[in-house]
Order: structure tokens, then C-alpha cells, then sequence
């Protein structure tokens, strides 16, 4: 049944917009009386009917509703150097969708490749992975944000930094997840992250990670540690 991003959807009827209304009647060739599904992004599936399968204005009468849909047992959130390359990025925030992640942070470090990144077209590719997955879960997605303000927030869980430098404290990120318990990671740009950071996220309670012998490019880091929270908690 195909699932429907409604964001502020509130009471029995719903009108999709007309983006979503124009995908429905145009692209699905859905018309009044087809089921279909819709979620507001924050756990909720909603099933509905449609009862006017207009272009403009798809309307739809909700049916049933059901609240935490396919909920973790944990949350997740990354903290990601965005890479030079945004298709790259992109794919990691397709992927990690798909596999279940509840905030990304484009990450501002000492030796970011990019150091502005436009969150617009990125929610696009959550969003349609999102709705491809059938999550009732819409990650978020922060503007980037400089690598000490990520350090220094409050995060109530386990809080890794992945590098690549030597060091006695390090060990496997699959060693240091437990289960359902809420995680933070970072994951720095292809030059690694400083020494100056690594000390700085070590002061602030970061378990420093390894994610295995072989050496990763930024988004497949970051797609390993998301799959490895994943497993898990399986």
C-alpha cells in the first residue's frame, strides 16, 4: 500500500498536497475509494480512503490510526562531515533512512571538505526514502553545525567519536553499543578528524570507536556505524 508524508496531518479528513495529491491521481492512477497509508513523520501511520482523488487536492478520509509505528527501542543520532561530493552524502542519508536513524548533524570540523551544506534537497531524499521504506519515522536533519557545538550539547546515552589515529583507548564501535540504549556517533571528514577535536570529544565523555581494520570513505562510515547500532539492537 503506498505511504503518503503528511506532516501536519490533524482529524478524521486530510487534504495531500498537491505534490503528494499529483503523485497519487497522475503517477499512481489512484482514484476515490483506494486505500492508501500516511504518516505525520513522528511514528504515527494513519490508513485512509480516499474520497476525492483531485490532482490539486487529494482528500482523505482517515480510517484508522495507529501511534509508535515500528518504534525503536533506541535513538540515534550522527553527527556527519558532509562530503565534497553532496551525492555522497545523499546516499548515507537514503540509506540510514532505510535502516532506522532519528537525527543527522552535518558536521563542521578543522578539515571539513565542505563547509556549507543546504538542508532543502536533502529532507527530499529522506523523505522518499522514508516513504519507499514505509517508516513512519521522518529523521532529522540539522543545518550544519560546528564541531565543538555538537561536543558540548547534552546527550542523554553513549557518545562515540570514530577516528582513524592511533590510540590505547579505542575499540570496536560493536563493542561499545549496547542494546537500547541511545547513541550518539561522530564521524569526521576524509581527513580525519584533528587531534585538537579528538581530545576536545574526549573530555566531554566520547568513547573513541574503530569501525574495523579497512579504511572507509565518510558516508561509508557512517552507513557501517548505523547498521552496527542497528544490529544490535535487533
Amino acid at each position: 500500500m503506498p505511504l503518503f508524508y503528511t506532516p501536519d496531518i490533524d482529524g478524521p479528513s486530510y487534504t495531500l498536497s498537491e505534490e503528494e495529491s499529483r503523485h497519487c491521481v497522475r503517477v499512481l492512477r489512484l482514484e476515490a475509494g483506494a486505500v492508501i497509508d500516511l504518516t505525520d513523520g513522528r511514528g504515527t501511520l494513519y490508513t485512509g480512503r480516499i474520497v476525492s482523488a483531485s490532482p490539486k487536492g487529494c482528500r482523505v478520509e482517515v480510517t484508522e490510526r495507529v501511534t509508535d509505528y515500528g518504534k525503536r527501542p533506541y535513538v540515534l543520532m550522527m553527527a556527519v562531515a558532509p562530503t565534497k561530493n553532496n551525492e555522497r552524502l545523499e546516499w548515507f542519508l537514503e540509506k540510514s533512512t532505510e535502516i532506522g536513524i532519528d537525527r543527522i548533524v552535518p558536521l563542521l570540523c578543522d578539515r571539513s571538505e565542505r563547509r556549507v551544506y543546504k538542508t532543502e534537497r536533502g529532507n527530499k531524499v529522506i523523505e522518499s526514502a522514508m516513504k519507499q521504506s514505509l517508516s513512519a519515522y521522518h529523521p532529522q536533519l540539522d543545518e550544519i553545525t560546528p564541531f565543538v557545538e555538537v561536543v558540548r550539547q547534552p546527550f542523554e546515552g553513549d557518545k562515540f567519536i570514530a577516528h582513524c589515529a592511533e590510540s590505547a583507548e579505542k575499540i570496536l564501535l560493536r563493542d561499545g553499543v549496547r542494546r537500547g540504549v541511545h547513541a550518539l556517533i561522530l564521524i569526521g571528514p576524509e581527513g580525519d578528524f584533528s587531534p585538537e577535536e579528538i581530545q576536545l570529544a574526549r573530555e566531554h565523555g566520547f568513547r573513541e570507536v574503530s569501525l574495523g581494520s579497512s579504511r572507509l570513505r565518510t558516508e561509508t562510515a557512517a552507513l557501517v556505524a548505523c547498521h552496527t547500532v542497528a544490529l544490535i539492537n535487533e
